[in-house]
């Protein structure tokens, strides 16, 4: 199976990336086979149609790569490195890690609400086999692209893009509608940062800083600010754009895509090694 798609701007005109890691919805039909879960029920990790909302980043000038291997077959945001013990026969467990625990490590255990995928156990060659399909891949291109940012305009900006279910934010202090995550400023300047904020802000949706999602593996891999690398999480409430039970699309989808065409322009501006070199 393909683990993404890479869509190239016709000319790249800034060191802002987009990515989309759990929005795949191609499943292999083994693996349906392998799960106690109805199709639906699996589906319940994407973060459905966030590729679709930011498919006009490459207009714009930036790369958008997409994942195409779901979230609840390989997690692209942890560690490779991340593997439960509870779901691969024959696996010692090393150390505690609560995501792995939790049944959401790199290879999932469990899809949202907790609810089992599998039977049983999956063998060691099975999960390093997806790795191999899915993980190295994806994280192969990934690198290669912020690698080419830093080389062409002297810095690179990682916009990862996610969605979060209503109700993780519905009982926060001011329901925030988009929550922007650098790890409490580890993985991002701060004033790119503030930037990035404001461009969010300027939709009038509301925005909260690292609470409840300060960001996991991308930022933290791919956010080193002393070297010019940069990383943001973006999570966006799902029921701005659709309906969360049934997985579909609903009327404030498409006024959604236009804000997020107008807040990735001014991403990919804020990655411009002109504008950087401005702001300093």
């Amino acid at each position: 199976m393909s683990s993404f798609r890479l869509i190239r701007p016709e000319k790249q005109v800034s060191g802002t990336v987009f990515a989309v890691p759990h929005s795949g919805r191609a499943y292999p039909a083994a693996f349906l086979e392998q799960s106690v879960l109805s199709r639906q029920a699996i589906r319940s990790s994407e973060d459905a149609w966030v590729d679709l909302l930011f498919e006009d980043v490459p207009q714009l000038g930036a790369p958008l790569l997409v994942a195409e291997a779901p979230r609840a077959f390989v997690d692209l945001n942890r560690s490779c490195d991340e593997l439960d013990p509870a779901l691969i026969a024959g696996l010692a467990r090393v150390g505690i890690n609560p995501r792995v625990s939790s049944g959401l490590g790199v290879i999932p255990r469990v899809v949202a609400g907790g609810r089992a995928i599998y039977r049983g156990k999956i063998t060691g060659a099975e999960a390093a086999e997806r790795l191999q399909q899915v993980w190295y891949p994806y994280h192969g291109a990934l690198d290669q692209l912020l690698a080419e940012a830093v080389a062409s305009f002297g810095q690179s900006l990682l916009i990862d893009c996610h969605s979060m279910p209503h109700e993780a934010v519905a009982q926060v202090a001011g329901a925030p509608q988009i929550v922007l995550g650098d790890r409490f400023g580890a993985a991002t300047d701060s004033d790119i940062m503030d930037q990035v904020e404001a461009a969010f802000q300027r939709t009038g949706l509301r925005v909260a800083r690292n609470a409840p999602f300060a960001g996991v593996y991308m930022v933290r891999q791919y956010g080193r600010p002393s070297v010019g690398r940069h990383a943001v999480q973006v999570e966006i409430d799902r029921a701005l754009y659709m309906d969360e039970a049934g997985l579909t699309r609903h009327g404030g989808f498409d006024e959604l895509k236009a804000m997020m065409r107008e807040v990735a322009a001014e991403l990919v501006q804020i990655g411009r090694s002109d504008v950087r070199l401005a702001a300093q």
